[in-house]
C-alpha cells in the first residue's frame, strides 16, 4: 500500500514530523507506505503509483476559481498548489482511488465539483461560532453533527462529536455531485462526500489528525487507511 499526502511546501519539509504523517502512521499505516507530496513534485508525481491520497489544510484556493476575485488581505492562494491538486483529485476519482479531504482539502473538493466558498467567515457570514479558534490546535471548540445517517461519515461517527476548528474560508455553495454529511451548530458545512456512494470521497473542515488521541476522531483516519489497503488488495 502506498498512501500519497498533498501538503504546503512548507508542511512537507517537517517529513516524519508532519501531522499529518504521524495520523496516518497512528491509524495503522507504516512510514514506507507514505509520502508527502507538494506541488513542485507534479513532474515526477504519478498517482498511478499510489493507492489513495489525503488532501490537506494550507492556503486558500485562489476564488478565480470559482468565478471571484479576491475580496480580503487574508486571503492567501497558491495557484500551483491548487492546479497540482485539482489535477490529483481529478485523477484519483478516475482511478476510483480512496480520497480523504481535510479543512482545505475540503474546500478544493468543493471547488473542483463547481461550488464556491466564503473567502471569510467573518466578512461574509453572520455565524456565531468563532470557526478560527485561538490557541491549541487540539482543544475542542464546537460540535459538528452528522446530518446524514445513511453518508460514509454516518457510518463511522455516530450522531455527533466535539471538533477542532482552525479555519477562516468555509463552503458556500455545495458542488454537484457531493452531498453534505455534517454541519456545525451555526448551520456551517462541516463535511462532504461524493454523492453517488459507491467511491471513497469524504472531505471535513476540521483537523482530525491533531485528535487522534481522541477514537472519534482516530476512527476517520483508520477507515480512509482501510480504504486504501482494500484499494491496494485490488490492484494486485
Amino acid at each position: 500500500m502506498k498512501i500519497a499526502i498533498s501538503v504546503s511546501e512548507k508542511e512537507k519539509a517537517s517529513g516524519e514530523q508532519s501531522s499529518y504523517f504521524r495520523a496516518l502512521v497512528e491509524a495503522g499505516a507504516e512510514p514506507d507506505e507514505l509520502r508527502l507530496v507538494a506541488a513542485g513534485d507534479a513532474r515526477d508525481f504519478r498517482i498511478e503509483d499510489f493507492d489513495g491520497i489525503l488532501f490537506t489544510g494550507g492556503e486558500d484556493v485562489d476564488p478565480a476559481f470559482y468565478q471571484e476575485k479576491k475580496r480580503y488581505s487574508n486571503v492567501h492562494t497558491n495557484r500551483d498548489r491548487d492546479e497540482f491538486e485539482f489535477a490529483s483529485l481529478d485523477r484519483a476519482r478516475q482511478l476510483r482511488l480512496p480520497v480523504f479531504g481535510i479543512c482545505r482539502g475540503a474546500q478544493m473538493v468543493n471547488v473542483r465539483f463547481g461550488g464556491t466558498l466564503y473567502q471569510d467567515l467573518k466578512s461574509d457570514t453572520g455565524l456565531e461560532i468563532e470557526h478560527r479558534q485561538p490557541g491549541s490546535r487540539s482543544e475542542l471548540t464546537h460540535r459538528v453533527t452528522v446530518t446524514d445517517g445513511e453518508s460514509r461519515l454516518g457510518k463511522i461517527v455516530e450522531g455527533s462529536l466535539r471538533v477542532n476548528s482552525l479555519h477562516h474560508q468555509g463552503i458556500r455553495r455545495v458542488g454537484r455531485g457531493l452531498r453534505v454529511s455534517a454541519h456545525a451548530e451555526d448551520g456551517s458545512v462541516e463535511a462532504v462526500e461524493a454523492a453517488d456512494g459507491d467511491s471513497y470521497l469524504l472531505a471535513v473542515q476540521w483537523h482530525p489528525e491533531e485528535l487522534t488521541d481522541r477514537p472519534e476522531h482516530l476512527k476517520l483516519i483508520e477507515d480512509f487507511v482501510s480504504a486504501c489497503r482494500a484499494a491496494a488488495r485490488r490492484r494486485r
